[in-house]
Formats: C-alpha cells, sequence, structure tokens
C-alpha cells in the first residue's frame, strides 16, 4: 500500500518562505519521479517541480528561481523549499509519485498525497 504524506503547510505573508515535505512509503521510492502540484480555487491542478530518479529536476515557470525540490532516497522524502511567495502562489499542495505517463509536470501520476494548504497573503 504506497501511502504519500505531506506537511508544512501554512499561512505566510508575500515574500516570505515555507517547505513541503512528502514522506513515502510502500513502494520503490527511489526509482520513481517525484513530483509537486497544486490547485487553487476555481482552477485546474498545475505541476509545480517534478525531481527524477538521478536528481534532475522540472519546474513550472511561474516558479523558476524561487522554489527547489528536493529529494532524500534515503528517509523516502521529497520537499519544496518555496521562497519569495506571493498571492498567485496560494493553493492546496499535493506529493505526487511514480510517473506512468505523459509530460513531468503534466503526466499522470499513480499516488497522490491528501494535499496541504498554502495561504499566502
Amino acid at each position: 500500500h504506497v501511502q504519500l504524506v505531506e506537511s508544512g503547510g501554512g499561512s505566510v505573508q508575500a515574500g516570505g518562505s515555507l517547505r513541503l515535505s512528502c514522506g513515502a512509503s510502500g513502494h520503490t521510492y527511489s526509482s520513481n519521479c517525484m513530483g509537486w502540484f497544486r490547485q487553487a480555487p476555481g482552477k485546474e491542478r498545475e505541476g509545480v517541480a517534478v525531481i527524477l530518479p538521478g536528481s534532475l529536476t522540472v519546474y513550472a515557470d511561474s516558479v523558476k528561481e524561487r522554489f527547489t525540490i528536493s529529494r532524500d532516497n534515503a528517509n523516502k522524502m521529497v520537499y519544496l523549499q518555496m521562497n519569495s511567495l506571493k498571492p498567485e502562489d496560494t493553493a492546496t499542495y499535493y506529493c505526487a509519485s511514480a510517473l506512468r505517463g505523459g509530460s513531468y509536470l503534466r503526466g499522470q501520476y499513480a499516488y497522490w498525497g491528501q494535499g496541504t494548504q498554502v495561504t499566502v497573503s
């Protein structure tokens, strides 16, 4: 049984920082793509950042130079460091793993966490 659990969301003022964490269990973590996605009210879910098994990273244009994705294979964790946050970053952020098809930021992932809320004011 694969499980992804996010943490680290919260409320922050514009220009501030947050670090999201995602713990994975139940699958071959180190061989899977891990990604962060977000969905704001009334909007479609969008890919934010993805990290490949070899630690190559892919970012949405809207977060480049502000967000950093990283992974700790030994502890089956993936992180999203978010700096210079903007009100438009407000959304529920989801961790996902195991890309099954499509592009890294828009493809189909097999497993999803429950989400963590980020609010920037």
